[in-house]
């Protein structure tokens, strides 16, 4: 197992919110990726110093000569936007795996489909009659894919998020919240359905999260989605030898928590746990540990597995909250045995909606930090579209996207929307589909949903002194795994690939990879993210 080591928040910002897949989980804990030896092999690995490479900078030379990439091999491809004249072509016709890139291909397929103004809309649906203020039938939640439910919303109406994100929080040490209540959009439908003159419901409510049927790394997917469909615990120490205090966020009944983290000296060794459930209650959750007194508060998540029978207590709660009263048990299991078929619920009356964030804000928050179960949702979010269930059916339809708007989709190989393992990608395909965005009316509003050098994201303090600082706008891409034979992280690929505006004016289209580098522990990816970013950066300077 390679453990997280401790270091400082100025450290874990580079290259916050990346995508770390271990296996086929999302985190770096324990097992190991995919070998991508068999596709990454040649004569920039196993040992031999790149000499040159047509317009590539030799700067950029030094820092994909360093020890660490010596049995690797860097691929890279560069294209000019406004002339399509290639600039660099490093084996940029090969595959390989490109970890969280592949949300380029997921989410841009969406765009494609959809264009950047796209919304849906969660409706509540009411089953019986009202008579005095009480309704005699069902309330019904009907799950559209929203990604945030009004979780992340900021004032303006734009998605808020964090450079290192709460879906990061247990591999990456250093994650933080957003302020928004994550609970905002169930309070939303709560009034809307208190104004439409229900105040007490006989019947049940229910949510149906029939719209499609999906797993990423053994984890649902699901088209109700609440706080990401995580629970937050946020963990703040306290003096020396004492327990650490402990929130659970969204309060949601029936979890509680367990906390038994304890406060250590300044300097003494501390690591919290993974949250697990206790083996006396399952709706207890166990947070065990140390933290040192001088530490910031450190935030850990525990995933749901039943995504719905969280949101239909939430939902009932919010009920309450807006003074209407449900008879049925709040804390029973989700059932939709009562429920008529999808298309009858869709008949019934509305009485309440909430509508999305436009599809650009969605992606923004995909993108900027790396949303697994986000991308996923928009494959599945196309398969419903076109009346399937099965999320897998969106990969197929993300394909027939892209080589519609052009793309030659055979450079690239694609088994999910998010990047897990298993994924395979052309540098030049890469480029190619953001030549294509490039050409878009639209362009720019894509371009702002990726990370930004040296600004935001999983960019944000990459390069940030750097003169290319704010004129790359690129996703990342990483899987990194260990290597038990000799206690050391594999960086089994970092990607970085999108477009830049360079010293000279120019536009252009990039898409950096390195495989097999080797590293004492997991400061290493936050080192790979600096060097492929310096890379990029010095292409920027360059041209």
């Amino acid at each position: 197992m390679i453990r997280p080591t401790h270091t400082t928040r100025a450290s874990l910002v580079r290259g916050a919110s990346i995508l770390i897949v271990v296996a086929a989980a999302a985190a770096l804990t324990t097992g190991c990726v995919a070998d991508a030896s068999s596709t990454t092999s040649g004569s920039t690995g196993s040992g031999t110093a790149l000499n040159s490479v047509p317009g590539l900078p030799d700067a950029a030379l030094e820092v994909m000569n360093q020890p660490q990439f010596a049995n690797g091999r860097w691929l890279i491809s560069v294209e000019d936007l406004d002339t399509g004249e290639t600039l660099i072509d490093l084996d940029g016709d090969k595959l390989a795996e490109p970890g969280s890139f592949v949300k380029t291909y997921s989410a841009g397929a969406a765009w494609v489909k959809w264009g950047p103004d796209h919304t849906v809309t969660t409706p509540v649906k009411q089953s019986g009659t009202v008579t005095d203020g009480t309704l005699t039938g069902d309330l019904v939640l009907v799950g559209k894919g929203d990604l945030t439910m009004g979780g992340r919303t900021k004032a303006d109406g734009t998605v808020d998020f964090t450079n290192l994100d709460h879906n990061d929080a247990n591999p990456l040490p250093g994650a933080t919240l957003t302020p928004e209540n994550p609970l905002a959009g169930l309070d939303d439908l709560a009034a809307q359905v208190k104004a439409s003159g229900i105040t007490a419901v006989g019947g049940d409510v229910v949510v149906d999260d029939r719209l499609f049927v999906g797993t990423l790394a053994e984890s649902p997917v699901t088209p109700i989605v609440i706080n990401q469909n995580l629970l937050d615990i946020l963990i703040a120490p306290g003096a020396a030898g004492q327990p650490a205090t402990a929130a659970l966020t969204p309060a949601v009944a029936p979890w509680k928590l367990d906390n038994r983290v304890q406060t250590v000296a300044p300097g003494e060794e501390a690591e919290i746990d993974d949250p697990k459930i206790s083996p006396d209650d399952p709706n207890t959750i166990v947070v065990a540990g140390t933290v040192t007194a001088d530490s910031d508060p450190v935030l850990k998540v525990y995933e749901l597995d039943d995504p719905a029978t969280f949101a239909r207590t939430a939902f009932i709660e919010a009920l309450a909250r807006a003074g209407v009263t449900v008879s049925a048990d709040p804390v029973k299991t989700n059932s939709e045995e009562s429920l008529a078929d999808s298309a009858a619920v869709e008949a019934l009356p509305t009485v309440a909606e909430l509508e999305s964030l436009p599809l650009s804000e969605e992606v923004t928050y995909v993108m900027k930090i790396s949303y697994n179960r986000g991308a996923q949702a928009l494959i599945c979010r196309l398969a419903a579209d076109a009346g399937q269930t099965d999320c897998n059916k969106g990969m197929a339809l993300a394909k027939d996207i892209w080589a519609d708007a052009g793309l030659d989709t055979l450079g690239a190989s694609l088994v999910d929307g998010s990047g897990l393992d298993g994924n395979f990608i052309t540098p030049k395909n890469a480029v190619e589909i953001q030549s294509i965005m490039a050409e878009r009316p639209d362009a720019e509003a894509w371009r702002a949903t990726m990370p930004i050098l040296g600004v935001d994201g999983s960019l944000a303090d990459v390069q940030a002194d750097s003169p290319a600082a704010g004129k790359v706008f690129a996703k990342t891409g990483t899987l990194a795994g260990s290597d038990a034979f000799n206690g050391r992280l594999r960086l089994a690929t970092k990607t970085l690939g999108g477009v830049m505006d360079t010293k000279s004016g120019r536009h252009l289209a990039f898409t950096i990879i390195v495989t097999q580098g080797f590293y004492p522990g997991i400061e290493g990816v936050f080192e790979a993210n600096d060097d492929v970013g310096k890379v990029a950066a010095l292409i920027q300077q360059a041209y």
